[in-house]
């Protein structure tokens, strides 16, 4: 399931390349469950995809990470060598905004990761890459 803006706004951020910047956001088994309490799961996806192109995914295979966001970049990103970028206990609005902000400013190859969301870097499994 995809979740985005406006056909105008999408354009806007679309490079020449392609498929724009765009942030997997897991809500399964554990992500976007009351497992990770304190968290309003339904605002957190309402507020990214109010800004940034979202898409929603099962289980990732990380749970112990939960709230995971992937940040993907744009084809023409991943084709000059950028890679997705896994965030786990992504479970404040400042970190959300965070997300959202670096997405809107070219996300991985185009925009330096903000240093506060280095902390919620982490590899995945190779299973679930």
């Amino acid at each position: 399931m995809t979740s985005e803006r406006p056909e105008q706004a999408r354009a806007q951020r679309t490079p020449a390349g392609g498929t724009p910047c765009r942030v997997v956001v897991c809500r399964d088994c554990c992500c976007g469950t009351r497992k990770v309490a304190g968290v309003d799961h339904a605002q957190q996806v309402a507020y990214l995809t109010s800004k940034v192109p979202v898409r929603i995914s099962d289980c990732l295979d990380v749970c112990e990470h939960a709230n995971v966001i992937v940040v993907q970049p744009s084809a023409a990103a991943r084709a000059a060598g950028a890679r997705p970028v896994w965030l786990g206990l992504v479970n404040d609005s400042d970190a959300t905004e965070d997300v959202a902000a670096w997405v809107q400013a070219g996300g991985p190859g185009v925009a330096p990761c903000p240093d506060i969301l280095d902390l919620h870097v982490f590899t995945p499994p190779p299973l679930a890459r």
